[in-house]
């Protein structure tokens, strides 16, 4: 991963210097981490970067903070597709010599409510399930008792049924659980 860190240093950044407050290849590191983690738009991005500041300052400068989504985007959109293609190339050789081992599967987590099985005396049955987005397998699902949250469920969930070090990525929440 250091290596592609590496490589981000040597992007040609055409933004004029007096205006540049975040640099270029510490923006294209967090795209980079953020979509890894699901993150789809440039909103998502950002708060990704906001919520994971401290491990992003392991790797990244960030001299002035996290740079806004509109930063964020701007510099994406100056940079040569030829960069980001090499970039892609050596993410895969990185995966191919075993680095890939090292890297944890992102597990989704995600609630719904079944509908059409509520009756005038019940609610509907809410169902926690933890799936492998990648992979299209789904690793275990619990029901959420009446008067319970969501969040209270999913480590009961993971404990039944997921072994391992995961980055859990929900579409309501953005909490961390190590199991």
């Amino acid at each position: 991963m250091l290596e592609i860190l590496k490589y981000l240093e040597y992007v040609e950044d055409n933004r004029q210097p007096w205006k540049i407050k975040h640099k270029a290849s510490d923006c294209i590191a967090i795209t980079l981490f953020a979509t890894l983690a699901n993150a789809n738009e440039w909103t998502e991005i950002h708060a990704f970067a906001e919520m994971n500041e401290n491990f992003l300052r392991k790797y990244l400068e960030l001299p002035n903070g996290i740079p806004s989504h509109d930063t964020i985007q701007r510099v994406m959109s100056m940079v040569k597709p030829q960069f980001l293609q090499n970039m892609q190339l050596s993410w895969n050789e990185m995966l191919s010599a075993g680095e890939g081992e090292r890297l944890k599967k992102l597990l989704n987590i995600d609630g719904k409510t079944i509908r059409g099985n509520g009756t005038k005396d019940k609610k509907a049955m809410h169902i926690v399930t933890a799936y492998g987005k990648e992979d299209g397998i789904c690793f275990g699902q619990k029901v959420v008792h009446e008067k319970e949250n969501e969040i209270t469920a999913i480590p009961e969930l993971l404990y039944c049924y997921v072994s391992g070090i995961f980055q859990l990525v929900s579409d309501t929440y953005s909490h961390r659980y190590m199991v």
